[in-house]
């Protein structure tokens, strides 16, 4: 006796709606294919399944028989479906990995990858380099798998994380301004000075950067907004504002004429590497495993 698994299908969609029209739309079928595949399996099985008259559809006593096991058998090849396609995709598959800013910072991302590339030589890593506007480095519009961002996190619930590097937190000014030749500097006697700021769609981590917490519930005052190292170098040289950086990537815009100090009062930067909460992509799941064991910190 040779049922194939939509015959299956087709039985358990009549058998759950007891109607064949709700059925067939619900598979995206015709009315008439749909009744004449349900009998071509019951001369298959050797049973009538239904009873059908004008005004209703009922199971017979076969088909009530029938209905757990079929759902049964479904399931199953559903699930080896979804095992068999996960495997596919984890032999050949490409990982993208978003970011904002370079995570390099001693030779981290590429020890990330080498590991990761160790243990899934199949994979390729596709770097993808987000502007500063989008804080979740791509993982918001899911162009990316994971990625690499500065918390806080806008939305936090849709979002998973591992802390993989703390900074000290710098102000960067130009040479000439009046708090230069000092060697470190209280973010107190910063407060009132313009800052650079990251565009408003960078919600929550435009504040941090700002640090809108350790005001005392003084606004601040923006001097221009900035979404590329470029940018906050021209606006800093020209002398439009300070702003705060991590010391890892003070060397992307300490070029001539820009200089950065440690502040006192602030918290170190925390670099994650975040993932969404509904993506369980097998390679991610690895990915994130080869970042803690590099470096050896766990959310």
């Amino acid at each position: 006796m040779d049922v194939h698994s939509r015959d299956l299908r087709y039985f358990v969609a009549v058998a759950t709606e007891l109607h064949f029209t709700r059925a067939a739309e619900q598979l995206y079928v015709s009315q008439p294919a749909l009744s004449k595949q349900i009998r071509m399996l019951e001369r298959t099985l050797g049973t009538a399944l239904f009873e059908r008259d004008k005004r209703e559809v009922r199971l017979t006593p076969a088909g009530r028989v029938l209905l757990p096991h079929a759902r049964r058998v479904l399931e199953a090849w559903d699930t080896a479906c979804t095992a068999m396609e996960e495997v596919r995709r984890t032999q050949q598959s490409t990982l993208v990995v978003g970011m904002s800013t370079s995570p390099g910072r001693g030779g981290l991302l590429a020890a990330i990858r080498s590991r990761f590339s160790l243990e899934h030589p199949e994979v390729t890593i596709t770097l993808r380099q987000v502007g500063w506007a989008d804080p979740t480095a791509g993982l918001a519009d899911r162009t990316s798998d994971v990625a690499f961002v500065w918390l806080p996190l806008p939305q936090p619930s849709r979002y998973r994380w591992t802390v993989v590097v703390e900074e000290p937190c710098l102000v960067a000014m130009r040479d000439r301004h009046r708090l230069a030749d000092r060697s470190t500097v209280d973010f107190d006697e910063l407060a009132d000075e313009p800052f650079l700021a990251l565009p408003g769609t960078a919600g929550p981590l435009r504040d941090y950067w700002l640090a809108v917490d350790h005001r005392h519930g003084r606004a601040p005052i923006i001097g221009a907004e900035i979404t590329s190292a470029d940018e906050t170098y021209e606006s800093l040289v020209d002398g439009r504002g300070i702003c705060l950086l991590a010391s890892g990537n003070a060397p992307s815009i300490t070029r001539g004429g820009v200089i950065t100090r440690p502040v006192n009062g602030l918290p170190p930067c925390q670099l994650a590497l975040a993932w969404r909460r509904d993506h369980h992509h097998p390679l991610v799941a690895a990915y994130v495993d080869c970042a803690r064991k590099v470096t050896d910190r766990s959310s």
